[in-house]
């Protein structure tokens, strides 16, 4: 169901953040409304991220500078400052990384993915700390109407995504717009998850569904 009235919340939410692309249409985005996927703004956001990731996605250090991996984390972290509304220095993010604003996205510390993130970023999605992503992990916070019309005006919305604090999320997952998945969950290889996971979980399939709990840790 789409929204039908600005969500304050989520306005408050992207106050927080860096980078945004502010105007009408971002706002009716970000909370859940229909809204023109081309208003200029919008297409101006997308078309820097897409430069940004095109640089990311194909940086290496020189040899003359006698780079190693932590000098290597050091200039991804920057780079990543420079697209994602929020994002802690000791995140670590292998290329290829595929977004569709940045803006959208917050990370918590210690934020790790492998290979090949894609997360679109039409709506607030945020990861908490001590996250791990296997590789091939995609994230959808956007959506379209099954109402063929809507599709034909380029008209569509977003659902936030919220994962919580020492969750892993195994390779090739797909996360559907709006889910939550609590703190110290374990989502395994392949799933796709539909619907919230309760903290200290472990869910698995197509839709996931829970197949055990796990021990709170403090």
């Amino acid at each position: 169901m789409t929204s039908k009235v600005k969500n304050l919340e989520a306005l408050a939410k992207a106050r927080e953040l860096s980078h945004v692309p502010w105007c009408e249409e971002y706002e009716k985005m970000i909370s859940g409304m229909l809204y023109n996927s081309f208003a200029s703004d919008l297409e101006s956001a997308r078309f820097k991220a897409r430069a940004w990731a095109h640089t990311y996605n194909n940086y290496f250090p020189p040899e003359e500078t006698n780079p190693d991996f932590n000098s290597l984390a050091k200039e991804r972290a920057t780079m990543l400052k420079k697209i994602l509304g929020k994002v802690d220095d000791t995140v670590f993010i292998e290329p290829p990384f595929a977004i569709d604003y940045g803006c959208n996205i917050s990370l918590g510390k210690r934020f790790y993915s492998n290979f090949n993130l894609t997360i679109l970023d039409c709506s607030i999605v945020t990861i908490g700390d001590r996250c791990m992503f296997g590789p091939n992990v995609s994230i959808f916070a956007a959506t379209h109407e099954v109402d063929v019309a809507s599709r034909r005006g380029d008209v569509e919305f977003g659902k936030p995504v919220t994962i919580g604090n020492d969750c892993w999320v195994g390779g090739h997952v797909v996360i559907l717009p709006g889910v939550t998945i609590g703190e110290g969950c374990t989502i395994g290889a392949s799933s796709v998850v539909t619907h919230d996971v309760p903290s200290w979980s472990v869910a698995i399939g197509a839709p996931a569904k829970v197949v055990k709990k796990v021990t709170p840790v403090p």
